[in-house]
């Protein structure tokens, strides 16, 4: 189902991905909070909606009574804009896929667990986080079905939270976000999946631009008649999109 809305005069839709909020370590996940925190201030006057598409937490399992200790400005900061009737769209990513009903019910934002297309001003935007999609990555394609089975959440829910969070926390680390290198490089149209993944959805349906995260690379790039945009990361590029109904630009953030 598409989701559809006008742009009122003057403002803008902004796209973010890959915080990775928690890594590398508890200080440098709180100075670039703040860093996200400055750039949401910035924003908030012509932000009709605001779209995290992804990994916004490097490790989040909702238990029954508790949640990962940490983010609260980033969480304020997303109550502060549905408060004011900006609409937030959270989208799950391959880190934080265990988001499940306090984020919407506490601070007021959409929850989305798979692609979804946006029609804004009449322009289709598909947006997902991009995990799992196109061809190839099959072992991580089983794993995360695995992640996604309800008795396997059941059963992590039954592990201590200082265990359960502790043992993510230890197993992120291994990760190419928690140790903060990056090695991505632009593959090339031929051999970048998402690409193809953007081809395969053009054979079904008309879409004008392509929003993804995931790849920690800032990416523009024509794909047949439409515009793939990769969000990049605050890691390293401190990039996200912004769409004024007409064009959809990818932007650096520097205070």
């Amino acid at each position: 189902m598409d989701f559809k809305m006008h742009l009122t005069p003057g403002k803008k839709i902004f796209f973010a991905s890959d915080f990775h909020l928690g890594a590398p370590t508890y200080d440098k996940s709180r100075e670039r909070e703040k860093l996200i925190c400055t750039w949401l201030d910035s924003i908030k006057s012509e932000c009709e909606a605001l779209y995290l598409v992804g990994d916004i937490f490097d490790f989040w399992f909702e238990y029954k009574f508790a949640i990962p200790k940490g983010f609260i400005r980033l969480q304020g900061k997303i109550a502060e804009f549905t408060d004011a009737g900006i609409e937030v769209h959270f989208f799950t990513g391959n880190h934080d896929m265990w988001a499940f009903d306090y984020l919407p019910k506490e601070l007021g934002v959409n929850i989305h667990y798979k692609p979804i297309i946006t029609v804004i001003n009449e322009k289709r935007i598909y947006i997902g986080h991009g995990d799992g999609l196109g061809p190839g990555d099959y072992g991580y394609k089983r794993l995360k079905k695995v992640f996604k089975n309800r008795i396997i959440q059941s059963l992590f829910g039954f592990i201590h939270p200082n265990i359960g969070i502790g043992l993510a926390d230890f197993l992120s680390k291994r990760s190419r976000a928690k140790s903060g290198h990056l090695d991505e490089v632009f593959l090339g149209v031929e051999k970048e999946w998402l690409v193809h993944y953007c081809k395969e959805i053009l054979h079904k349906e008309s879409i004008d631009f392509f929003v993804f995260g995931h790849r920690h690379l800032p990416i523009l790039q024509q794909v047949n008649q439409s515009v793939y945009v990769n969000l990049g990361d605050w890691i390293n590029y401190f990039t996200y999109g912004e769409f004024d109904g007409e064009q959809l630009k990818l932007l650096k953030y520097t205070e």
